[in-house]
């Protein structure tokens, strides 16, 4: 994915998944090829490949761009105090995150790329220096797989059940599933 800061390309990004998530209203994702996409965004396939590698790149981008969760910065809204980013905190700022991207999720869900729900979980956990900032970087990688994989199942559950869910119902089940109060 390009990465740049060429304006002429940011803005073709830009249209590219503007145009994606046109497309996906009005179709599944699997249906949808490069060569429709490049056509309905009146670009070429050379540049589509100059600034994506894939559709589910263009997918990436927009869960990047339009719905990224930072745990820092929803935990610095919150008022909590100190570096590190407790249970409860990211339960919180999840479940809020869920509650109010869930359109976002619903359309990946439907289209079964829910999956890059986790990556994108993931990734953000990662680059996140409250995350467990004082654990070894090998448990800190499976504790994110961890969480990031909790965090995706309960969006998909919640997606498939209609977001009917409230925030405060959201928060509470990530906590009882992630810190193992069933059991």
């Amino acid at each position: 994915m390009y990465c740049g800061c060429n304006k002429t390309a940011l803005t073709s990004q830009r249209q590219i998944a503007k145009t994606l998530l046109s497309l996906m209203e009005q179709k599944p994702f699997d249906q949808i090829s490069v060569c429709e996409l490049c056509r309905s965004a009146d670009i070429s396939r050379q540049t589509f490949y100059s600034l994506f590698s894939s559709r589910e790149n263009v997918l990436i981008f927009i869960l990047q761009e339009q719905y990224c969760f930072v745990p820092e910065q929803s935990a610095r809204q919150e008022h909590f105090s100190g570096t590190a980013c407790g249970l409860h905190t990211l339960c919180r700022c999840y479940s809020r995150y869920l509650f109010h991207n869930r359109d976002c999720l619903k359309m990946l869900v439907k289209n079964h790329i829910d999956y890059l729900l986790y990556d994108s979980v993931y990734a953000c956990l990662m680059d996140c220096d409250a995350f467990l900032a004082k654990t070894e970087a090998c448990t800190r990688a499976y504790a994110a797989s961890f969480y990031a994989g909790g965090v995706s199942s309960v969006a998909r559950c919640y997606a498939g059940d209609g977001c009917t869910s409230s925030e405060k119902d959201l928060e509470e089940m990530l906590y009882l599933f992630i810190s193992g109060g069933l059991f």
